[in-house]
């Protein structure tokens, strides 16, 4: 999920190549199955990796949102919120969370 901070179909492609734009950028795995959540944040990892990789003058503001978040899962997830990797994250089957994260994407 990308959220920039314009859009207009003349310059589409002007907004995704120029990384000023980016605002900020993120995961959604909605798969519920415990047993897959594993899987589904090893890809997240690697997609936040390279996004930090990939801006070269900043940043944008990263989250995950996911349905099935598991004990070490949540642990990791935590680290990363603290440490300043993520800058958000929420658990897609709680409404607190949900709402919590549809605010602050807002507010950017």
């Amino acid at each position: 999920m990308c959220l920039f901070d314009s859009f207009h179909e003349s310059y589409c492609g002007d907004v995704i190549r120029n990384q000023k734009h980016y605002i900020a950028i993120g995961e959604l795995k909605g798969g519920i199955d415990p047993a897959g959540a594993d899987e589904h944040w090893k890809t997240v990892r690697t997609a936040l990796e390279r996004i930090h990789k990939g801006f070269v003058s900043y940043t944008p503001a990263t989250f995950f949102i996911g349905a099935a978040i598991e004990k070490k899962m949540a642990t990791e997830i935590w680290e990363l919120l603290e440490d300043g990797t993520i800058s958000n994250a929420a658990n897609l089957t709680n409404e607190d969370q949900v709402s919590s994260i549809s605010m602050w994407l807002c507010s950017l």
